[in-house]
């Protein structure tokens, strides 16, 4: 044989070893590496759960997790990620955003990684390509951030008297900057102005909040980020009391009692990088399995918040809505 072929085999065969040790030696172990909370991910946990359930694999029964939890200070990520190295998890499933992934591939190029994130991860250097990762980890890709446009449109169909549109974001996050960008553009297209505000943690958002409150914003756009999801009950319950309309990037708001968003269900992203998990387990090959994308965006409508808010909805978005919240 030779020998270039030879290394082209072993390599396209990393990763097998890991998996097949693991079935043989004892129960395979998942590390969960999330740079938010538990509480706030709990939902989410169940998703990734069922998505390992169905490749047949079933927690405390024929395999582990290893929890990880940020609580959402990223520069503890990195730590958190090489203490799952150090335990030898068979797997790192690195979700709640871009920096999780980050510090689990900063953290091992030999242990299988599965994510979960809301912007091309060809952009982000997380993968060679969607088709052919070509390393250590695969996943799921939201696309969240490049629906922002989008998202302002539906904003302007629930509030038409908007001259002023507040941006919450999180400063710290890796794809902010790629994020205001679009928005800032997106905006600046239809003639209103932008309010930045920016939070990273509980108290910074009510900050936010009240500080907005005094320049009298028409309508809010919230980031995709992570930060927020796990506060979204928070984040929903100060709109009601400062009478902001508001698009949210996932439908975990509008079940929290927000009024509208348009994006793709966090859910299902979760089951799937479950499912890739037990894939992987299983010995699949993360460098051939491909990124995988959203196939549908929904928008979502909780009339009872509208009303409780002032809002009459209009019969162009009670027509193009995927779900009605009665």
């Amino acid at each position: 044989m030779i020998r270039r072929d030879f290394l082209a085999m072993m390599g396209g065969l990393a990763f097998w070893p890991l998996t097949a040790h693991a079935r043989q030696g004892g129960m395979p172990v998942v590390g969960f590496l999330n740079s938010g909370s538990a509480p706030a991910f709990g939902d989410f946990v169940t998703a990734f759960k069922q998505g390992l359930g169905d490749q047949g694999f079933v927690e405390g029964s024929n395999m582990r997790i290893d929890f990880r939890w940020a609580d959402g200070k990223y520069g503890a990520l990195d730590a958190l990620a090489g203490e799952l190295v150090h335990n030898k998890v068979d797997l790192i499933a690195a979700t709640g955003g871009v920096v999780s992934a980050k510090a689990a591939l900063k953290a091992t190029k030999s242990i299988p990684i599965v994510f979960v994130v809301g912007f091309d991860p060809v952009a982000l250097g997380l993968v060679a390509s969607l088709n052919k990762p070509g390393g250590n980890a695969t996943g799921v890709s939201l696309f969240t951030t490049e629906l922002a446009a989008k998202r302002i449109e539906l904003l302007y169909e629930l509030a038409p008297d908007i001259h002023t549109v507040a941006f919450l974001v999180d400063p710290k996050a890796v794809v902010t900057e790629i994020e205001v960008r679009e928005t800032i553009a997106a905006i600046q297209r239809s003639g209103r102005q932008l309010l930045v505000l920016k939070a990273t943690n509980e108290a910074e958002i009510d900050a936010a909040f009240a500080a907005a409150a005094e320049q009298h914003p028409g309508g809010l756009v919230v980031s995709a980020d992570p930060v927020f999801t796990g506060r979204a009950a928070q984040i929903v319950s100060l709109a009601a009391r400062y009478g902001i309309p508001a698009v949210y990037p996932v439908r975990e708001y509008v079940d929290a009692g927000g009024v509208m968003s348009y994006g793709p269900g966090l859910d299902h992203a979760y089951r799937d990088v479950g499912n890739y998990a037990g894939r992987i387990l299983k010995g699949a090959n993360p460098s051939t399995l491909p990124v995988e994308l959203p196939t549908t965006f929904n928008l979502v409508l909780n009339l009872k918040a509208a009303k409780a808010m002032s809002i009459t909805v209009s019969s162009l978005l009670l027509a193009i809505a995927d779900e009605v919240i009665e």
